[in-house]
């Protein structure tokens, strides 16, 4: 590879502003991550941004449901997610949001530039409304059977199960995901931008090696099936920007969602002299562009983003690179056994560089899912990570200190084996280049193998007993940590923790990739520490256990909100009996309900469970008046745990039935029941 220095701009997909971030997400984050520091510890300038994906309806939804403005909702779940990617060290240069200023400016321009070209144009249409919600309802609140290949539960854009685009209205028997009305038509005046005007410039786009193979044979399906006019405006009610001359009209999230990308770098640019946002984005850029991203959004990314920006006068992606979904033990991430797993739950346990390592080790250049099996997990971390390569540094390190006054020795022993470490470096070097982490993996654990070999050939614990062997013995340990620096160097883009603790160990700079090609003579190092500890049993089960105790938690949220795409991740499971034992169901009296200033949907209720009282906040508004809850029985989870809402502690949820609005029922025990009696 060239050692001209190269600047590259690399994004990842804009994680949603609606829920937490999950350990299927982190494969993306923390593939790109390990590219991003590969590439400067090669010395390039290489910049990662991304930025919270902060519009739309399921967000409005979400922050009417908590009683709080979106933009409270979005402010606190940005700081959640960055959070746990600084945790998991994803080193983000600028982390933003696309409801910022700079993605208001960036969206207009290319919306403005598009329409002067006559890519966009408007028409009336018939679209899918919500009776009981009074809204008009975008595609992915309509679910129902794909037209394509008739698979059920289907969100009305696309389909999960054979990847065809469509419109709502193809969708066969629709439902609202809000409210679980069938959907009524309604007209409605909508912008369209016309991907057909760029179907010759696509198709050598696609076919122009910015793609993997099996991605470009994808989208020929498309091609050949006609490029549809897109929808990129939504009516009112909608959380997001308006377009700019169309009162009531708000760009679709998708539209500006990848906008986001060049918001979060102008955002970067403005706070950093000497970057220019042109020289990245202008048409005439020679710099490189990369996006990673899930299999799931390759339609939006490869066919709609490289359009807007060409008929908008930017420039294209260098590349997109599509990564598979995580299983976990074979199957689909399941919160019932455990495996539907939060980075926050995770970080509970277990050190993030156990994760980052693991990935790397089944990661590809390919689009193919990669499964976590917990006990090989286990397994790998503590064979490859703690058994072989700390393990070296630790065979060595006390002899060197004890012994040697902490210095290494002031020549390498074995010439020939270093020269082999770093010869091993351009291979590792072009698997980290082309994506193929888990080949680099391999070479690097087959050198960490080689240099505990060297080591139990030597046997330096024996030579310590031996007289006049301390030359040697200097000689074998400094060896030791030498080729143990070389292997964190390899190492470093999948572990900078752990090699941030190396270095210090050590005495040394950050290691670059060229850094490696010097080794340590007549160096002082520091006294040894543990590097990494074994991965125990103990600690994946806790992880475990406390993801489905996630379950009660997740079951008030679902039973909140609508489900569908309003859910935090679009996953149905069932649960065992154990699970639903859990829940605590008790008969209550409302025994005092109230009006929440400032809520639009809540009541908050006093309730009495038989000598004990609890306050909670529940959104049948309107259903009921106040007046005619008091006195009134009922059932209440009463082991949810207390949940802070802007107005208050919720201590609990109460249960209620119905399609919505004012058909929405308090269920009412048997006359008989008393306050305080379980439901059985």
């Amino acid at each position: 590879m060239s050692n001209k220095q190269r600047k590259i701009l690399v994004t990842s997909a804009l994680p949603y502003a609606n829920g937490p971030i999950h350990i299927g997400h982190l494969v993306e984050y923390l593939q790109t991550d390990i590219w991003v520091r590969f590439q400067k510890m090669r010395g390039h300038q290489c910049i990662y941004v991304c930025a919270d994906d902060a519009h739309g309806t399921p967000i409005m939804l979400r922050a009417r449901q908590d009683g709080i403005e979106p933009e409270e909702l979005i402010a606190r779940v940005a700081e959640e997610h960055q959070a746990d990617f600084a945790e998991f060290r994803v080193g983000f240069d600028n982390y933003h949001s696309t409801h910022s200023d700079e993605n208001r400016e960036c969206a207009s321009l290319i919306y403005q530039r598009n329409s002067d070209q006559d890519h966009i144009h408007r028409r009336t249409i018939t679209q899918a409304y919500d009776p009981v919600e009074n809204m008009f309802l975008p595609d992915r609140f309509i679910k129902g059977e794909c037209p394509k290949c008739g698979a059920e539960d289907q969100y009305g854009d696309n389909c999960e199960a054979c990847g065809a685009s469509y419109s709502p209205s193809e969708l066969k028997n629709p439902i609202s995901a809000v409210s679980g009305a069938t959907p009524v038509e309604k007209e409605s005046e909508h912008y369209f931008f016309k991907l057909g005007d760029f179907e010759p410039m696509l198709k050598e786009w696609t076919r122009g090696g910015h793609l993997q193979n099996e991605v470009a044979n994808k989208l020929d399906e498309w091609f050949e099936a006609g490029l549809q006019e897109w929808d990129i405006s939504r009516d009112a009610p909608y959380f997001g920007f308006e377009i700019p001359d169309h009162p009531g009209k708000f760009f679709y999230v998708w539209m500006d969602a990848p906008i986001g990308y060049m918001a979060s770098f102008k955002n970067l640019c403005d706070k950093t002299e000497g970057l220019e946002f042109d020289e990245f984005w202008g048409p005439d850029s020679d710099t490189e562009l990369y996006h990673f991203i899930g299999k799931d959004i390759i339609y939006f990314h490869a066919l709609f983003w490289p359009a807007m920006l060409h008929g908008a006068n930017f420039r294209t992606p260098s590349a997109i690179f599509s990564h598979g979904f995580l299983t976990v033990d074979g199957q689909k991430m399941s919160k019932s056994r455990g495996t539907f797993i939060k980075a926050r739950t995770y970080l509970d346990h277990l050190n993030p560089e156990y994760l980052r390592y693991y990935f790397a080790a089944k990661l590809s250049s390919g689009v193919e899912d990669i499964d976590l099996n917990l006990e090989d997990f286990s397994a790998r971390v503590n064979s490859d990570l703690v058994g072989k390569v700390v393990n070296i540094a630790s065979r060595c390190a006390g002899f060197i200190k004890k012994r040697f006054n902490g210095t290494l020795s002031d020549n390498i022993a074995e010439q020939e084996l270093f020269n082999q470490f770093i010869a091993a470096g351009d291979s590792i070097a072009n698997r980290y280049e082309q994506r193929e982490f888990s080949h680099a993996v391999r070479e690097i654990m087959a050198l960490a193998d080689r240099a505990n070999q060297y080591i139990d050939e030597k046997k330096p614990w024996v030579m310590a007993k031996e007289e006049g062997k301390d030359q040697e013995l200097h000689d074998v340990c400094s060896m030791g940590i030498n080729l143990f620096r070389v292997l964190m160097g390899y190492l470093r883009p999948i572990l900078p923790a752990t090699a941030e603790k190396s270095e210090a160990f050590l005495q040394i700079e950050p290691m670059s990739w060229d850094s490696l090609q010097q080794p340590l003579t007549a160096h002082a190092i520091a006294k040894f520490k543990p590097l990494m500890t074994r991965v125990e049993a103990p600690q994946i089960e806790a992880m475990v256990n406390d993801s489905k105790d996630d379950l009660a938690a997740q079951t008030q949220a679902q039973a909140e909100k609508p489900s569908g795409p309003l859910a935090d991740d679009p996953i149905a499971d069932t649960i065992e009996f154990p699970d639903f034992a859990k829940v605590d169901l008790r008969v209550v009296k409302i025994i005092k309900a109230e009006h929440v200033e400032g809520a639009d949907k809540l009541l908050q209720l006093t309730l009495d469970l038989g000598g004990e009282t609890r306050s909670v906040f529940a959104g049948i508004k309107s259903a009921y008046a106040p007046e005619d809850l008091e006195g009134k029985l009922t059932v209440m989870v009463a082991n949810l745990a207390p949940r802070k809402m802007r107005f208050g502690l919720s201590e609990g949820m109460v249960l209620a039935a119905g399609p919505g609005g004012e058909d929405l029922f308090i269920l009412n025990p048997d006359s008989g029941a008393l306050p305080g009696m379980k439901v059985k």
